[in-house]
């Protein structure tokens, strides 16, 4: 069953929604609406079973100090260190912070959002994993103080806090270019609509233009993010055994962690016989051997943003202010994983 939205009330009543959301918001009599239209707006809502606590918080008074922060995967490194940099901005200024993990389910990350609003949270900080902007624009529409982060809804204006994913996946396909890789595997995660994956796609992809490769579709391979260890082992057998790729830019830390494992278990030395790449990395790749190349994701300056950008937008709540689309640029850290292909080959004539 379709539920009912300030748009309903207002096109029915032949007003805005500005003003059904100042209404059912408990601010009609301080911005001079009449106490008739006000009752219209009250009862249609209720008639309608219009229910303000799970989209708009409207009828709150007041404010709770809590925000809600739903990301993918909470265990993930890169969402865990966002969300203590995101507690830890909150307690400057008395918040505290719910986490919640969607695990990547819309259904699932819809819920959260109305169990996040009916506890009466101040606002909302949101990895989202929505394909559309039906869920985007109702919290919008309902005048819910949020900030999306690390990804963004195509077509939707509303607060970011993003990184540079084009740029860094751009940045790593050059380098693994200039040590004559030619043959680059491309390990991307579902689900496929996420803006982060498109973003890094697409600077893999322009990366290998500008520099006269052609783009082979079939060393782009999609790992679903709920069997990634069995995808995984299948989609690595396949591209280093028969289609002799040179190396392996893995999208995410998580891919990586499986890449690697894999690739020892099937006795291959890095970088001698493949060389292997990182968007995103994590302590381990530091002390790992060899040490991983990877691009790195500010990580901390997201968090501290993010909540900062929320922060703003709940003080001003009712306010038309604008919004805020913050990109952070990322940095590529040259390591021991990526060794260059013709020094292997003379390496090897060397050693026979």
């Amino acid at each position: 069953m379709k539920k009912t939205s300030l748009k309903d009330i207002a096109e029915q009543l032949g007003v805005s929604k500005t003003l059904v959301s100042l209404v059912l918001n408990n601010r009609g009599n301080e911005k001079g609406i009449s106490a008739a239209t006000q009752k219209k707006v009250k009862d249609l809502a209720k008639k309608l079973n219009y229910n303000p606590n799970q989209m708009a918080r409207s009828l709150r008074l007041g404010s709770s100090k809590t925000i809600g922060l739903i990301v993918a995967d909470i265990s993930n490194v890169f969402y865990s260190t966002i969300a203590k940099n995101i507690e830890e901005e909150a307690a400057k200024q008395g918040y505290n912070v719910m986490f919640m993990s969607s695990l990547e389910d819309p259904e699932k990350e819809a819920k959260m959002i109305r169990l996040l609003l009916d506890r009466g949270v101040d606002g909302l900080i949101i990895s989202t994993s929505f394909k559309g902007r039906d869920e985007i624009h109702q919290l919008r529409d309902g005048n819910v103080p949020f900030v999306l982060i690390d990804r963004y809804i195509p077509g939707v204006k509303t607060n970011n806090v993003l990184v540079d994913n084009y740029q860094g996946a751009f940045d790593m396909t050059e380098h693994l270019l200039s040590l004559d890789l030619k043959r680059i595997a491309l390990l991307t995660i579902s689900p496929s609509h996420l803006s982060t994956m498109k973003q890094r796609i697409s600077g893999y992809k322009d990366a290998l233009r500008e520099n006269g490769i052609p783009v082979n579709n079939k060393l782009i391979r999609e790992i679903p993010h709920d069997s990634i260890c069995e995808s995984m082992e299948r989609t690595l057998q396949e591209l280093i055994i028969k289609k002799n790729v040179q190396s392996i830019f893995f999208l995410n830390n998580n891919l990586t962690k499986a890449g690697l494992e894999l690739i020892h278990k099937f006795n291959l030395r890095i970088p001698q016989d493949i060389s292997i790449a990182s968007f995103d990395d994590i302590d381990m790749f530091r002390f790992s051997y060899p040490t991983i190349t990877s691009v790195i994701q500010p990580k901390e300056e997201i968090g501290r943003y993010a909540f900062n950008v929320l922060l703003n937008r709940i003080k001003n709540i009712g306010n038309s202010i604008e919004k805020q689309q913050i990109v952070l640029p990322v940095k590529l850290v040259i390591r021991n994983s990526c060794g260059s292909f013709l020094k292997k080959v003379m390496n090897d004539l060397v050693m026979e």
